[in-house]
């Protein structure tokens, strides 16, 4: 029998090697032990590349067994760690390895093609190169690991993720913080306490399924969290409504990380799809990262049960937590601040707003803010007030201390759960040979909450005429410059875009009246 206070992914390794750790999308299963061993030879390959305690590397992999392998490599080595989103294009991706200073790079046989974009824009040398399948221009991932020990590495440190997220200037900034320089064995058992929470406790046969990619923020942390708690995780690759619900059902889901819009999806299937899963193994179906309709959140209490918490954090920190008790007696709200967290709202001055007033949310975890905008130190500093931090979004308390969410940063989108900033769309249309101006900015979209929608002005004597044809040519040309889920949905032509004399754009004379008679959550 596991001794319930053993914490920490390489502890319980050593204790239950045995024990079932993790399942790939095809089913197939690794145990403790096996990952353990190898996360640790790809630790070890690493170090024998040269790599030292503070170096980064970098990977563009689906959620599979080497992309948590590399994790736990990064987290027990002092490396920076950054999982790059797979719907990026090549440039994209190789703005991010560059900006973060790569010094390997892992990559994936799916994404063949935009990596071989990724050499020609970045100087990772190609004996630091490496891919799960074949990639040209990429050394087999066979080859970091074959000979390497499949023990510990002999000298360990905490390493930490540096994820990207993107900013309303338009270029993604890597979330970085200093390294604890603590071991990784102490590190690993100290990491639960968002869990904790929640309710959720470590060796209780707890199952956790992966049901988003591993490049998101919470989606990685949940996944190695539970590791560290003992808990067998599951992954998922593409997900639909029918395939999560399979899964809950065969591996007796205890927990996992969501959306609204999986909410959404899964109340579009008939009642007679969704009853038939035996759901009731579920304890802990947290969500986050977009508002959740009140509708939306209500229905789904009725079908699982008070099993569906919410949390409101950032990729930056956070926060605030509400139960689905305290949900169904405060509809709407994202809850009150974690234990170790404290949760303002100010007005453009910076002062602290009375209860029921909205104002820019600001948050800290533990005193001041641990984290800075990697190369970025004005907007590092932007971000600060009083030693809080805010990523722009604007809410209210209500007089008994829970938060709601009545707007988020004022342009940015959310589709589906993803935050998706109209600066980076607009900087790439604007490239565009025959676009002297564009405005991007997102309207209602019934499943996803947004879409995006452009608006374009011509250059000048363009010698051609606005058309769907014209609008079709453009989305063409922007799939070659932007990840597909950045790409609009639809373009619209204007002979002169709302710009005050100094420049400023009027996004809302464009934006409001695709949004009457609705509340536009952002």
């Amino acid at each position: 029998m596991t001794d319930t206070s053993l914490l920490g992914f390489w502890k319980i390794a050593e204790a239950v090697p045995d024990r079932p750790a993790i399942v790939s999308p095809e089913h197939d299963q690794l145990s403790f032990g096996e990952l353990y061993e190898l996360a640790n030879r790809v630790a070890n390959g690493l170090l024998a590349l040269g790599l030292r305690a503070g170096d980064q590397v970098t990977t563009v992999l689906p959620n599979c067994f080497e992309q948590v392998a590399c994790g736990l490599a990064g987290f027990q080595t002092g490396f920076y760690t950054t999982t790059v989103n797979w719907h990026l294009v090549g440039p994209e991706i190789a703005y991010i390895v560059n900006d973060s200073e790569t010094k390997v790079l892992i990559v994936h046989e799916r994404f063949a093609g935009e990596a071989a974009r990724v050499l020609t824009e970045t100087s990772v040398p190609a004996s630091h190169r490496f891919s799960v399948g074949p990639v040209e221009g990429f050394r087999p991932f066979a080859e970091l690991i074959a000979g390497q020990p499949s023990t510990r590495p002999a000298e360990r440190t905490s390493g930490s993720p540096m994820f990207y997220t993107s900013g309303t200037t338009g270029r993604p900034k890597g979330v970085r913080r200093a390294l604890p320089g603590i071991d990784p064995d102490m590190m690993a058992a100290n990491s639960g306490g968002l869990f904790s929470l929640f309710g959720t406790k470590a060796h209780n046969d707890g199952v956790h399924i992966t049901q988003a990619p591993l490049y998101h923020t919470a989606v990685n942390n949940w996944a190695t969290i539970s590791l560290h708690f003992g808990h067998l995780v599951v992954l998922m690759d593409r997900w639909t409504p029918e395939e999560a619900l399979s899964r809950y059902e065969r591996y007796r889901v205890t927990q996992s990380h969501m959306v609204p819009t999986m909410f959404n999806r899964m109340l579009s299937l008939p009642e007679a799809e969704r009853t038939k899963y035996d759901l009731s193994s579920l304890r802990e179906m947290i969500h986050a990262a977009a508002p959740c309709p009140v509708e939306t959140k209500r229905r789904m209490l009725e079908w699982w049960g008070p099993v569906i918490w919410e949390y409101y954090a950032a990729t930056e920190g956070g926060g605030t937590i509400v139960s689905p008790q305290e949900w169904l007696a405060h509809p709407g709200t994202v809850g009150r601040p974690w234990p170790n967290s404290e949760v303002i709202v100010v007005d453009a001055d910076g002062n602290e707003l009375p209860t029921g007033e909205a104002g820019t949310i600001y948050m800290r975890m533990g005193g001041a803010p641990n984290f800075e905008y990697y190369k970025d130190d004005a907007k590092t500093q932007a971000s600060r007030l009083n030693g809080f931090f805010t990523v722009g979004d604007i809410g209210y308390f209500d007089d008994t201390g829970f938060l709601f969410l009545n707007d988020r940063a004022t342009d940015m989108i959310i589709a589906g759960g993803v935050n998706i900033y109209p600066a980076e769309i607009e900087g790439a249309l604007v490239q565009h040979p025959l676009i002297a101006d564009v405005a991007v900015f997102g309207i209602p979209h019934p499943d996803l909450g947004e879409e995006i929608k452009a608006v374009v002005e011509l250059v000048p004597g363009a010698d051609v005429a606005p058309s769907p044809e014209l609008a079709a040519e453009i989305l063409q040309w922007a799939a070659t410059q932007l990840a597909r889920y950045k790409l609009p949905r639809t373009i619209d032509f204007s002979d002169a875009l709302p710009r005050d004399p100094n420049g400023k754009l009027y996004k809302r004379r464009l934006r409001d009246p695709y949004w009457v008679g609705q509340t536009r959550k952002i």
